[in-house]
């Protein structure tokens, strides 16, 4: 009986992307005005705090990839987003961090609401960003891999997801 304590114990407190392969997803939201929202890391991110990044949080158990994003932004920013197409995934791989994520990451809009800081310890400051703004920026991996791959797959300039 103490050995089957001691293993709901430990796997009660195991952390997800520490103790084994946590799923992340994020949002590449984009307004009319073909800015992308990011928030800059605070200091009780779980990782990469400082870096700018496109919002977004873990997956739960029975939850989806979409339901996911949409519920991260409305908690940590007060404002709903919809989900309009997978643009990549990320392999979060953080060594230094002892940490191992995989990150797909959604273009997505505004539905409705205006966006807050809502957990100031998790995140410092919020912005609307050009494509040319965001190039000079401190990225966390995944954003400058999704910064990537928006250039690769709209090299003209960022879909208009209002029409």
């Amino acid at each position: 009986m103490y050995i089957i304590k001691l293993l709901i114990n430990y796997f009660i407190t195991m952390k997800r992307g520490v103790d084994y392969i946590g799923v992340g997803v994020g949002a590449i939201i984009i307004n009319k005005d073909k800015k992308i929202f990011c928030h800059k890391r605070g200091q009780k991110a779980k990782n990469e705090q400082g870096k700018w990044d496109m919002p977004g949080g873990g997956v739960e158990f029975n939850e989806t990839l979409e339901d996911t994003i949409v519920r991260e932004i409305l908690e940590e920013h007060d404002f709903v987003i919809e989900p309009v197409e997978l643009l990549c995934v990320t392999n979060h791989i953080l060594k230094e961090e002892g940490q191992h994520w995989v990150a797909p990451s959604f273009i997505s809009k505004i539905k409705s609401g205006e966006p807050k800081i809502l957990e100031p310890e998790k995140c410092e400051a919020i912005g609307w960003f050009t494509m040319e703004e965001i190039k000079d920026m401190d990225l966390s991996m995944t954003t400058r891999h999704d910064y990537e791959m928006l250039l690769k797959k709209y090299p003209n300039g960022l879909p208009d997801l209002y029409i």
